[in-house]
């Protein structure tokens, strides 16, 4: 279908091609001239690169990585380096009673006030809804890298995150030396890995450390192996009072495992907390992490899960593992799930440019400079760089493709990269857009088994929804608010009505099941045994309806 447009150009219906258009195409694409087929080749090869020409001076600028339940930020310091690491599972409290049997009275109040007309009244009768605040998501800690006064007068510096195969990359020079350092966040191995190396030998001295802003004791149990363990607030930051023997709540525990390359490298132990490498060729650190976390029903003081004993078996399944080896696993796992999709824009034809200039313009170093993705956003607005584009579009799958995976917890408001014990908003999942917001490239780029995560955490909220649902509303089906935790929190939050109570929160979830089973016909993946109950006068196709009745209702 085919119309005119304001601007006199022409609107096209698009739909899938059919069986028949799309050999057709195949076969044209054959048919290409060897130079159209290069041109097509180059565009292919445009770099997907965040580039930084100096170390991160604020959180903001360090460059995330992660497997979907490990997280980490590369700050890429010379003479000093942070990896600033993150667990999925790390909140504080336990699970909670959301419920309130006084409820019903409130809200009977506060309807009667609407009825009324009253409603600056009703808003603040409604107060009386509130349940209680959500728990925060914290930060794991760091692995703390000190190279030494020798490595303050650097050159050449160079960071970058190379989206095609998810690993950043530090380089710089030191007189003659070269130095570089490259980190990925293994899905096949729940590993992050860190490649430490020089050109010439001998050349890797550092010393390393574990630290967190959690309480937690660090201790070194060879000349090549760090372990921290750690345990999270059982109250959230505004309700603590000195609770510094607090053991009920979540543990956590991260180990450090080294592989140390060159005949001259050594590592040796400092002050119990520390490890000390020298003279090395390079060195692999390979970075495991766990928690006593159990599932949103389980209280952590009642968990039998072992932290350190799991953190410590992952790293073991790496120990006989070459770095080449670690990086092909991570390599073939994350490129399955990014190359699914590409995009590509252009100038269009009458555009002057040429394809040289066209290189040019994709060139990470002009003029002997490097050109940085801040020097590109800043350009944007006199040059409308179409690679700019493709690389925010793609920066946006790989972040979902890096903190959503099968079995890990749900997208909060960080993802899995954090630094405050207090961060804004308690990085909580807010479901009045926030948490949708995080999934809703999953489908239409190609990333449904990204989405997984929100499922299952559905499923949870529709279990404590439903009790909500009973007492507070005397109603059956199950209801959510505007934030939740890793707990499943389905009462209203604290602070102001007009947000808090608003229990709209799994009916706008469930959209996603809905357009899941339109994606992919799946209609055992799209029923996580949960009830769905539309209290709305919206009006449903036939084909929702009848799928609704069969495996929701």
């Amino acid at each position: 279908m085919e119309c005119s447009g304001n601007d006199g150009g022409e609107w096209v219906w698009v739909r899938l091609p059919t069986q028949a258009e799309a050999v057709a195409a195949a076969a044209a694409e054959q048919q290409k001239s060897p130079s159209a087929a290069a041109t097509e080749m180059e565009e292919e090869e445009r770099p997907l690169k965040v580039v930084f020409a100096s170390p991160a001076e604020y959180f903001t600028d360090a460059a995330p990585i992660g497997n979907g339940s490990l997280g980490g930020m590369v700050w890429g310091g010379v003479a000093t380096e942070k990896l600033q690491l993150n667990h999925d599972t790390l909140w504080t409290g336990a699970p909670g009673n959301y419920t309130d049997p006084e409820a019903p009275a409130a809200l009977a109040v506060v309807r009667e006030l609407v009825n009324q007309g009253r409603f600056a009244d009703a808003t603040e009768a409604a107060r009386r809804l509130f349940g209680g605040q959500s728990e925060v998501y914290q930060p794991l800690g760091d692995i703390n890298l000190e190279f030494g006064a020798t490595h303050q007068a650097y050159d050449s510096y160079k960071r970058e995150l190379d989206l095609h195969t998810a690993t950043v990359l530090v380089t710089y020079n030191i007189g003659e030396v070269r130095y570089m350092r490259e980190h990925f966040c293994s899905n096949p191995h729940q590993v992050i890995v860190t490649m430490i190396s020089a050109n010439i030998p001998g050349q890797v001295s550092c010393t390393m450390s574990l630290s967190s802003r959690l309480k937690n004791n660090v201790t070194v149990t060879n000349a090549n192996e760090l372990v921290m363990e750690g345990i999270c607030p059982s109250q959230r930051p505004s309700l603590r009072k000195g609770n510094s023997n607090d053991v009920t709540g979540i543990k956590f525990a991260a180990v450090v495992g080294l592989q140390i390359g060159g005949n001259t490298g050594k590592a040796t132990v400092v002050n119990d907390q520390q490890l000390r490498l020298d003279n090395a060729d390079w060195v692999v650190l390979v970075v495991a992490a766990s928690s006593s976390f159990n599932g949103p029903f389980v209280n952590p003081a009642d968990s039998k899960l072992d932290p350190t004993s799991i953190a410590l078996n992952t790293l073991n399944l790496t120990r006989n593992l070459t770095y080449d080896q670690l990086k092909a696993a991570h390599l073939d796992d994350y490129q399955h799930l990014f190359y699914r999709l590409t995009i590509q824009l252009s100038r269009g034809l009458k555009d002057t440019h040429s394809l040289s200039t066209e290189k040019d313009r994709l060139n990470e170093e002009v003029g002997g400079e490097i050109r940085t993705s801040a020097d590109r956003v800043k350009s944007f607005s006199i040059d409308e760089d179409p690679s700019l584009v493709e690389l925010l579009f793609q920066y946006g799958r790989y972040l979902l493709i890096s903190c959503s995976r099968p079995g890990t917890q749900v997208s909060n408001l960080q993802g899995i990269w954090n630094q405050e014990v207090a961060p804004a908003w308690d990085a909580a999942p807010h479901l009045n857009i926030n948490l949708q917001m995080n999934y809703w490239p999953a489908l239409p780029c190609n990333l449904s088994e990204c989405q997984e995560p929100l499922f299952d955490f559905l499923a949870s909220l529709a279990v404590n929804g439903s009790k909500t649902a009973k007492v507070n509303y005397q109603s059956s089906g199950w209801v959510t608010h505007h934030v939740t935790d890793i707990w499943a929190k389905s009462s209203a939050f604290l602070k102001n009505p007009k947000h808090a109570v608003w229990p709209m929160g799994g009916a706008w979830l469930c959209i996603h099941l809905w357009e899941h089973y339109q994606f992919s016909l799946d209609k055992v993946r799209t029923s996580p045994g949960v009830t769905i109950i539309f209290l709305s006068n919206a009006v449903l196709s036939p084909d929702m309806t009848d799928l609704i009745s069969q495996h929701f209702i």
